[in-house]
């Protein structure tokens, strides 16, 4: 081999490296693309624990006492107790 053809085959596995760099895999486009998707995914974790720790928070409630239960009835289900009075304001539009 001549210097000139290990000087040709240098260049172009240089330009192979390059091309790979910039439109393979790995590439900087993709890298920034999988970024976006990793914060994307991360947002979306957070606000689905946030959900979660509510909902446990919730359940801790409901297993520790009665009021949870009698604050839900009344609110979902707009249960009275005996002897008590519902009223019902409704604004005239």
């Amino acid at each position: 081999m001549t210097a000139r053809h290990v000087t040709v085959l240098l260049l172009f596995l240089l330009a192979v490296v390059h091309a790979q760099l910039w439109f393979g895999r790995g590439s900087l486009t993709d890298v920034q693309s999988m970024q976006r998707r990793l914060s994307a995914q991360q947002d979306k974790n957070a606000q689905t624990k946030l959900g979660n720790e509510q909902l446990l928070a919730e359940v801790r409630d409901l297993q520790s006492g009665l009021e949870m239960v009698e604050e839900k009835a009344r609110k979902e289900l707009g249960m009275v107790k005996p002897n008590e009075v519902f009223v019902q304001l409704v604004q005239a539009q």
